[in-house]
């Protein structure tokens, strides 16, 4: 686990100066040993690695990237970290399970890996001219836990494009069940892309009990409302 707790502890103080995201800093108010923790959209682990190391070998991150090139990266990284309480699943989480057609943007010839998304629901497919389109394996976080007997889920992570809503409809045991912290970006420029709002994802998880937070001047602040100006929120209950 050195390894893990070097590259964790180098995005930690990358979040310090912005150049990984602030939030990576607050984690261990809700991740303690022996862990079990989802990061949904994990890209190339700017968040599984910091979540390895607070769970520790007693816990467990399982980490979801649909893309093969950050999947690949990822899977490589883990190997060389060490990080043996990582699992790395080349898949989207969703609503439903099966196979969905993933939409890749491109620009100025290079993919945009950040802002792919699943073509399924799209009502307003965005401005992008070139896209590549991949068929993509699909879970729900229930189906998850059910296949890989998970005893419980304490955090899940979620950076999945707009999306949000479908995820947490396919983890609706789960969190009635276990009650996890969930770390959600939340962007109308993004659930506008299926016709949804950011009043409708964050009252929905209020309405279950949870309370709502923004990382601010090095701690978790309550706020009640999603605001333009981040894009990162915690719900606990």
């Amino acid at each position: 686990m050195m390894r893990v707790k070097a590259v964790a502890a180098m995005l930690r103080a990358g979040a310090g100066v912005s150049l990984s995201e602030p939030e990576l800093r607050g984690l261990a108010e809700f991740v303690r040993p022996g862990a079990v923790c989802f990061d949904i959209g994990a890209a190339y682990g700017m968040y599984t690695y910091p979540l390895a190391r607070l769970a520790g070998p007693a816990g467990q991150v399982h980490s979801f990237e649909p893309l093969p090139v950050p999947y690949r990266i990822l899977e490589v990284g883990r190997r060389a970290s060490g990080a043996r309480n990582v699992r790395v699943t080349n898949a989207a989480l969703s609503s439903s399970t099966g196979y969905r057609r993933l939409r890749l943007p491109y620009r100025f010839g290079l993919p945009v890996h950040g802002w792919a998304h699943l073509e399924e629901g799209l009502k307003h497919p965005g401005p992008f001219a070139a896209t590549r389109t991949l068929e993509v394996p699909v879970y729900t976080v229930d189906r998850v836990c059910e296949l890989r007997e998970i005893p419980r889920v304490d955090f899940i992570k979620m950076d999945v494009e707009g999306c949000e809503p479908e995820v947490l409809k396919g983890a609706e045991w789960t969190i009635e069940r276990h009650r996890p912290a969930l770390l959600l970006e939340i962007e109308d420029r993004h659930l506008g892309r299926y016709g949804r709002d950011s009043a409708e994802v964050a009252g929905s998880l209020i309405a279950r009990g949870y309370r709502m937070h923004v990382w601010h001047r090095g701690r978790w602040n309550r706020v009640d409302r999603v605001s333009t100006h981040r894009r990162n929120y915690l719900f606990a209950g």
